[in-house]
C-alpha cells in the first residue's frame, strides 16, 4: 500500500496538469539542458553527460539522464548543438532528442547576443506492467500507452565577461497525448528565465549568485536562488535554495582545464516531501579548442 501510495503522490505531483520538464540544479554549469542559444556560446567545444535521481527512497521517484553537447562554427558567429534526455517518473518514461542552431551578434565591450533554436522529437510511454495493481483486471491499467510528437523549442541569451541572462521557451509546442477514450496535455510551455552575475572578490576568488525562475500555465512559479565561491576560476562550491522548500549544496571542479565534474546533493524540507528524501544529481563534462578559432581560456559561463 505505501508503494501504491507515493507512486500516486508522484502521479498526481507532476501530472495534474501537464508533465513539467526535468529538474536541473546545475543549469548555470551547462545552460544548454534549458537553453538553444548557449549552443556555442562558449566558443569551443563542450560536451557533457549529467544524471539526477530526486527524492531517494520513494518508490518510481523521478530520475533523468542527460547528454548534451554544442560547438561554435564560423570564426564563433555561430554555434550548433544536441540535447538527449530520458526522463522517467514512476511508470511514464520521456526520451527526447533536440537539434539546435545559435547566432551571435558582437555588442562590443566584450558582450553578445545570442538567438538559438531547436527542433527534435518526444516519445512518451506510459508502461503498466511496472506498476503494483490491485486489480490486475481493471481494464484502465490493461493496455500501455505511446507516442511521438515534434518539439520546437527557442531562447535568446545575453552574456557578458562578468554576468549571463537568458529567456527561453525549450517547448513551444503544446502537445495533447490520447490515452484510451481520454485525451490529456503532454506538456504545458515552461519558461526559464536565468541569470548570474561575477563580483571578483580577489585575484583568486570571485563570488557568483545565481537566479533561475520557471513558470508554466496552471502552476506557481518555481524559483533557485543560489550563491557560489570560485577559487582560481577551477574549484566552485556553493548554496541553494528551491522555493524555500528545498536547499542544496554545490560542488564543481574543472581538471587541466578541459575536464569538468559537478555535484549536487539537495534535502527538501517538510514543506516539500519531507527531509527523509534526498536528492542527488552529478555531471562530466569536457571542454576542448579543436577548431583553429576556439578559445582556450577559461571563461565565468
Amino acid at each position: 500500500m505505501k508503494k501504491l501510495l507515493s507512486l500516486a503522490f508522484l502521479i498526481i505531483s507532476f501530472s495534474a496538469i501537464a508533465q513539467q520538464d526535468p529538474i536541473y540544479s546545475q543549469y548555470m554549469l551547462n545552460p544548454l539542458v534549458i537553453n538553444p542559444a548557449y549552443a556555442g556560446l562558449s566558443n569551443n567545444l563542450n560536451v557533457t553527460g549529467s544524471y539526477r535521481i530526486q527524492w531517494v527512497g520513494i518508490e518510481g521517484q523521478p530520475n533523468t539522464f542527460n547528454l548534451n553537447g554544442s560547438s561554435s562554427l564560423l570564426q564563433n558567429k555561430a554555434g550548433v548543438g544536441f540535447t538527449f534526455s530520458h526522463d522517467q517518473i514512476g511508470n511514464t518514461r520521456n526520451t527526447e532528442v533536440n537539434a539546435s542552431f545559435a547566432y551571435k551578434l558582437d555588442l562590443g565591450h566584450d558582450r553578445q547576443l545570442s538567438f538559438g533554436m531547436q527542433a527534435g522529437l518526444l516519445n512518451y510511454r506510459i508502461d503498466n506492467a511496472d506498476l503494483n495493481i490491485y486489480d490486475e483486471g481493471d481494464e484502465a491499467f490493461l493496455n500501455n500507452e505511446r507516442g511521438t510528437t515534434l518539439n520546437i523549442g527557442a531562447g535568446v541569451i545575453l552574456k557578458g565577461s562578468d554576468f549571463l541572462i537568458g529567456l527561453s521557451v525549450p517547448r513551444m509546442l503544446p502537445t495533447k497525448f490520447s490515452a484510451g477514450d481520454s485525451e490529456f496535455e503532454l506538456y504545458n510551455q515552461h519558461y526559464y528565465l536565468f541569470g548570474a552575475y561575477v563580483f571578483y572578490l580577489n585575484e583568486q576568488v570571485k563570488f557568483k549568485p545565481t537566479a533561475l525562475v520557471r513558470a508554466v500555465k496552471g502552476a506557481t512559479p518555481s524559483a533557485d536562488i543560489g550563491a557560489n565561491i570560485i577559487l582560481n576560476s577551477v574549484h566552485t562550491a556553493g548554496v541553494f535554495t528551491r522555493n524555500f522548500k528545498t536547499y542544496g549544496v554545490m560542488l564543481q571542479t574543472l581538471y587541466r582545464e578541459k575536464f569538468r565534474f559537478g555535484y549536487v546533493f539537495e534535502l527538501p524540507t517538510n514543506k516539500s516531501v519531507g527531509s527523509n528524501f534526498t536528492t542527488h544529481e552529478i555531471s562530466l563534462g569536457i571542454r576542448l579548442s579543436v577548431l583553429r578559432f576556439h578559445e582556450t581560456t577559461i571563461s565565468n559561463f
